[in-house]
């Protein structure tokens, strides 16, 4: 392994102990840098929330590098819902997606779906991977701001008030990823 490599590596492990803390991270995705953390911890997703002066009734989305990091938040699919998210992920699509019963109230808001995605994006998959669970992702600025589009503006607007930044480049799409009811199929965000 190259020495760059090595420093990706380590660089990638102490962000997910970041996350695995309570912390809250930016990395790259498909369009922009995502602010994320583990959603199963209260504390941190409120955090988040309060960051970005985002109501908690909207609800977030996750990531996460394979179907099965999302599964538990997510009621049982049927084959055909199976083939049509397949045919998306992974990839920069967002599903609506009806949620369990016992899905946070601080994930899924005020809704009984949860936007989800598969996400194709190199470092954000490895992010999952190496937390071994999906992650929040919501754009990384605060509420009403343009997006940050690489670490630099991260930096510039969130200052210190995440616990740790994983720089790359973003996947290179001009526009956040499109969301879509799975039950409906309508278009709720365009791409």
């Amino acid at each position: 392994m190259g020495r760059r490599a090595h420093h990706n590596r380590l660089r990638l492990r102490a962000v997910a102990r970041i996350v695995e803390t309570g912390g809250i991270v930016a990395y790259p995705t498909e369009a922009v840098y995502g602010l994320g953390c583990d959603p199963q911890n209260e504390w941190a997703v409120h955090r988040l929330l309060a960051l970005k002066r985002r109501p908690i009734h909207k609800g977030v989305i996750l990531i996460a590098a394979d179907f099965t990091q999302l599964a538990p938040f997510l009621q049982p699919l049927s084959p055909d819902d199976q083939t049509r998210l397949a045919a998306t992920w992974p990839g920069p699509y967002t599903w609506l997606i009806p949620t369990r019963a016992d899905t946070p109230y601080w994930l899924r808001g005020g809704h009984d779906t949860l936007a989800v995605r598969v996400t194709a994006h190199p470092l954000a998959a490895a992010l999952c991977r190496a937390c071994d669970h999906a992650l929040v992702s919501t754009s990384a600025n605060f509420s009403g701001h343009p997006p940050a589009r690489n670490a630099l503006v991260v930096r510039r607007q969130l200052g210190w008030s995440i616990d740790g930044l994983l720089p790359g480049s973003t996947g290179g799409a001009g526009k956040p990823t499109e969301i879509r009811d799975l039950r409906s199929g309508q278009l709720i965000r365009p791409a």
